[in-house]
């Protein structure tokens, strides 16, 4: 017969969590700022240059292009229908390439086309429009960009009050397991990240893994990151499911 589950003092597990949920939050965090770097930006470019052209969103590249690479593999502005005088759907966005020059996103934007790319109904363009402040979307595999397993960090850009369109950031997920992965191989029990939406992101066991959603279940406690839409489930006993 299987063996029931170990129970794992309180203290034991405690630690090694807390140090799980502090290393995470810092990883996203880091992510957040440089959106946040993106929004200040772009906000101030928007409310000194009117009508805003695509010519003044070019004063971002050097900003995005110092924050390519290590966990960010593509970042930039996504304006608003609208916004440009000279172009009214338009992306702002450069990707990590291995040889070292950033190479530009180019997508048919033309309503017209029969290819033409509707960012708006992405999560990541449709959370910060509502109001979210900070959306995590993913993980899921990016075939209109990379095609790589993915994560899509955005936030809401406005000037004067009124919402101009999204700073958002692409994680290829296995450069976010290997940030904060070691971190959880140091909880003894089995230990996960998930979005807001339950989806596993990162994990120490091969029973729950990446893209796996999570709603719940008997011996798990949740874990929330502050202020950040993501969190980490472990377990409250150990567990013969953990490889």
């Amino acid at each position: 017969m299987p063996q029931p589950p170990t129970p794992i003092p309180p203290t034991a597990a405690t630690a090694p969590v807390g140090r799980a949920v502090s290393r995470i939050g810092e990883t996203v965090r880091g992510v957040f700022t440089v959106l946040d770097e993106v929004r200040a930006r772009t906000a101030a470019l928007a409310r000194t240059r009117r009508p805003l052209t695509r010519g003044d969103l070019a004063a971002l590249r050097p900003l995005l292009f110092r924050h390519l690479g290590g966990l960010i593999a593509g970042i930039g502005f996504i304006a608003a229908p609208g916004l440009l005088a000279d172009a009214p759907w338009y992306l702002e966005w450069w990707q990590d390439d291995p040889p070292g020059t950033p190479v530009q996103l180019l997508r048919d934007l033309d309503p017209a086309s029969s290819a033409f790319y509707d960012y708006t109904h992405w999560e990541w363009y449709a959370g910060p429009s509502e109001g979210a402040e900070r959306t995590i979307c993913g993980p899921y595999v990016d075939y209109l960009c990379t095609d790589e397993y993915s994560l899509t960090l955005s936030v809401p850009v406005t000037a004067g009050g009124a919402f101009v369109g999204v700073a958002a950031a692409d994680v290829f997920v296995r450069r976010f397991e290997g940030a904060v992965v070691p971190v959880l191989r140091e909880v003894p029990v089995p230990a996960f990240v998930i979005s807001a939406a339950g989806r596993v992101v990162a994990s120490n066991t091969a029973r729950w893994i990446g893209g796996s959603v999570f709603r719940g279940e008997a011996g798990f406690v949740v874990h929330p990151c502050d202020g950040l839409p993501l969190s980490v489930v472990a377990a409250s006993t150990a567990s013969p499911l953990r490889s």
